[in-house]
């Protein structure tokens, strides 16, 4: 009991230092499709079709459990609604990496890592925040925290990358 009090206090110290957006560019516009639970398309004022990847988060892939609930909660969250992206980069596919906050003040990102629907990817992300978000997820297994064998969807793309580069090597050797 006393980790997740502490845990609470130290989560709630940092979300109330890191209010406001830190990227470079804010674009405004209508979530218009769900692509995963990481992923979507917003249509700006201007009319022009753009794919946002959330930043600092990874949602399941397709057939790993949760990918579903964690897009299902995704569109519940923004779909067909006006929201503000906040641009960090584009990545080598030509998406937005960005920071959405939707509802007023709800962080994307730290609201499918509390729920147990995406990981902290630490590769491309120091953010506190979202660390603490997933410790007290997986202290308290919620969402995807409840399968103890649960695999990071980075993980679960390079054995599925693996298991395609021997399957080509066994096919050769025949």
């Amino acid at each position: 009991m006393k980790k997740l009090i502490l845990s609470l206090f130290i989560l709630l110290t940092i979300t109330i230092n890191a209010q406001k957006p830190k990227g470079n560019k804010v674009i405004n516009g209508k979530v218009t499709a769900i692509t995963d639970g990481d992923t979507f398309k917003l249509l700006t004022k201007d009319s022009i079709l753009i794919r946002v990847r959330l930043a600092n988060v990874d949602c399941p892939e397709r057939k790993q459990p949760f990918s579903t609930k964690a897009k299902q909660f995704v569109s519940e969250a923004i779909f067909g609604d006006t929201i503000n992206i906040d641009v960090l980069k584009k990545d080598r596919y030509g998406r937005f990496i960005a920071n959405v906050i939707y509802a007023d003040s709800l962080s994307l990102s730290e609201e499918l890592v509390k729920n147990g629907l995406a990981w902290h990817y630490v590769k491309y992300s120091n953010d506190d925040t979202l660390q603490a978000k997933e410790d007290i997820a997986k202290e308290n297994k919620i969402g995807l925290w409840q399968d103890p064998t649960s695999i990071a969807p980075w993980e679960w793309r390079a054995n599925k990358k693996e298991a395609s580069r021997l399957k080509k090597l066994n096919k050769k050797k025949d």
